[in-house]
C-alpha cells in the first residue's frame, strides 16, 4: 500500500548482541508479496538515527527463507489414567516446536519438560489422580498452531469433559502464578478464588503466587469456544525476550534451580 520494497522490523528484545531475532509473518491478502527481515536492534537504532539526520540508507538484502508445502507432523500425547472419573481429563502441554536459528530450550522444551514431569513425578510419589492427566506436547505452535487446532477438532466430542487444559509457554523462570480465563465467566471467577487458596500453599517456598483473569496460552486457545477452562502459567520473565527467537535459546540459559 505504501509502494514498499521490502520491509525490515526491529527485533523484539530488550537487550541484544547484534542479534536478529526470528518469527512468523503473513502476508495476508497482500497481492504483492514482498520481502521481509528482523534485524538486530542495534542495525534498527543506526538506521533509524542516520534517517534522522537526512541521511540516505540503502539496505541490501540477501536472503534464503522461503515458504516450503506443508508437511505432516503430530502431536504427541501420554497420559495418566485417572483413578475415579478417567473420563475427565485435565491437560497440561507445551509446545514442541521450535524456530530453527536456536535450541527453542525456553520456548518451548522448558515447558514440554514441566508437563511431563507433572507425571513423572505423581509416580514416583505413587500418586493415582482421580481425573485423568493427559500430556500434550503441541506442534506447529511457531507459525499456524495447526496442533492445537486439530487437537480441538479431533475431540471436539470430549471437550466437556475436559475440567481445564494448562500450558506453559513462557520460559523456564521462577513461577510466579497462573492466568485463567473461561467462556462461562461465573465458572472464571470461582476458578479464580479456589486457585488463589491453593497458590496460597506455595508462595512460602517460592515467593508470591497470584492468580488473575487473562490470557493462558496459544496452544490451548481452539479449546476456549468449547467452553473448557483454560490456564497458562506466568514467570519472572523479564529475561525471557533476550533468549526468544534467538540462537542464545540454548540448554545453558536454563537455570536448573
Amino acid at each position: 500500500e505504501k509502494g514498499a520494497i521490502a520491509c525490515l522490523v526491529r527485533s523484539v528484545t530488550a537487550n541484544s548482541l547484534q542479534t536478529p531475532h526470528t518469527g512468523a509473518m503473513r502476508y495476508g491478502d497482500a497481492k504483492v508479496k514482498i520481502p521481509a527481515a528482523a534485524i538486530s536492534t542495534e542495525d534498527a537504532d543506526t538506521i533509524a538515527g542516520l534517517r534522522r539526520l537526512g541521511a540516505e540508507v540503502r539496505v541490501h538484502l540477501k536472503m534464503e527463507a522461503k515458504t516450503l508445502p506443508d508437511a505432516e507432523s503430530a502431536n504427541v500425547v501420554g497420559e495418566l489414567r485417572g483413578s475415579t472419573w478417567p473420563d475427565e481429563v485435565v491437560v497440561i502441554g507445551g509446545h514442541i516446536d521450535s524456530w530453527d536459528v536456536g535450541h527453542g530450550a525456553h520456548d518451548d522444551a522448558g515447558g514440554c519438560v514441566i508437563a511431563m514431569e507433572v507425571i513423572n513425578v505423581l509416580r514416583k510419589l505413587n500418586m493415582i489422580p482421580k481425573r485423568t492427566i493427559r500430556v500434550v506436547l503441541w506442534t506447529n505452535e511457531e507459525n499456524g498452531l495447526r496442533g492445537g487446532i486439530a487437537y480441538a477438532k479431533d475431540h471436539a466430542d470430549e471437550m466437556g469433559k475436559h475440567v481445564v487444559a494448562i500450558e506453559s509457554d513462557a520460559g523456564v523462570f521462577r513461577p510466579t502464578g497462573f492466568s485463567l480465563e473461561c467462556m462461562d465467566k461465573q465458572r472464571e471467577t470461582i476458578a479464580v478464588g479456589q486457585m488463589r487458596d491453593i497458590m496460597g500453599l506455595f508462595s512460602s517456598s517460592v515467593g508470591e503466587m497470584t492468580v488473575r483473569v487473562g490470557g493462558s496460552g496459544a496452544d490451548i486457545s481452539p479449546m476456549k469456544d468449547a467452553g473448557v477452562m483454560l490456564m497458562g502459567q506466568r514467570v519472572e520473565g523479564s529475561r525471557y525476550f533476550d533468549y526468544h527467537h534467538s540462537p542464545a535459546d540454548t540448554l545453558d540459559k536454563v537455570k536448573p534451580e
